[in-house]
């Protein structure tokens, strides 16, 4: 049984196909009878005129925004509706999203495990090359005498150093984190000043109206709208 928040994308080939509907009823009724039967919620919808052959889908951006804003999975009618290449996959799932194919079920964790297997490949093979040059400099050393030899392998010894060095990369990634959040909700609060909420208090209620959690899972107030705003008026590309 179906349950949980989904984003649906459907995708179409061409301006008339998008005018007219040719195709795309058909991918919501394809959606909607593989979700049919749980408890579910459908929080949005988006819909592309795009080719399949480029990459820059500002519609996919927004669906891959509003899932991370929700918490929900994208669902798609047809696998061939994401893309024609691994590559545009890859990028999707490094995105965090999860997504599922209407048409192909089993993709989502068949292609996350050929991905995965890929990867795993890759950092073992740089992890023996560095392994085998770690070792080659380390002989190499041995030969030299006590006074000229390097010390390989590590800070070792000076772990308060470290320390100092990852508190700063610590927080960086907290802003980051911070900041993600708020360009994916910049779409949102656009919509939502647009159609005539002017105080934070009402943003924030519009929010938690939508059912769209803050950044740490909890309901909107007013600071948390106040920071958020801040973020996005120090944001160029957010407007």
């Amino acid at each position: 049984m179906t349950t949980g928040r989904f984003v649906a994308y459907y995708r179409v080939s061409t301006d008339k196909q998008g005018k007219s509907g040719l195709g795309l009823e058909a991918q919501r009724l394809a959606v909607t009878n593989y979700l049919n039967g749980g408890r579910w919620k459908m929080v949005a919808e988006f819909t592309e005129v795009e080719s399949g052959k480029r990459k820059d889908r500002p519609k996919l951006a927004e669906a891959i925004a509003a899932c991370r804003v929700y918490g929900a999975t994208l669902v798609i009618a047809k696998l061939d509706r994401l893309a024609r290449n691994v590559a545009f996959v890859s990028n999707l799932m490094e995105s965090g999203v999860d997504f599922v194919a209407v048409d192909f079920p089993q993709a989502n964790r068949l292609t996350v495990h050929i991905l995965a297997a890929v990867a795993e490949h890759e950092r073992a093979m740089i992890s023996e090359r560095t392994r085998a040059a770690l070792a080659a400099a380390k002989a190499r050393d041995a030969k030299l005498p006590r006074g000229k030899r390097k010390q390989i392998g590590g800070m070792r010894g000076n772990s308060h150093a470290i320390h100092r060095l990852g508190v700063p990369k610590s927080l960086a990634a907290r802003v980051a984190g911070a900041q993600s959040h708020a360009t994916n909700l910049a779409p949102m609060i656009s919509q939502i000043r647009a159609e005539g909420a002017t105080t934070v208090r009402a943003i924030a209620d519009e929010l938690n109206e939508r059912g769209v959690p803050s950044r740490r899972g909890g309901a909107w107030g007013p600071s948390q709208v106040m920071r958020l705003l801040k973020r996005l008026a120090e944001t160029p590309q957010a407007a």
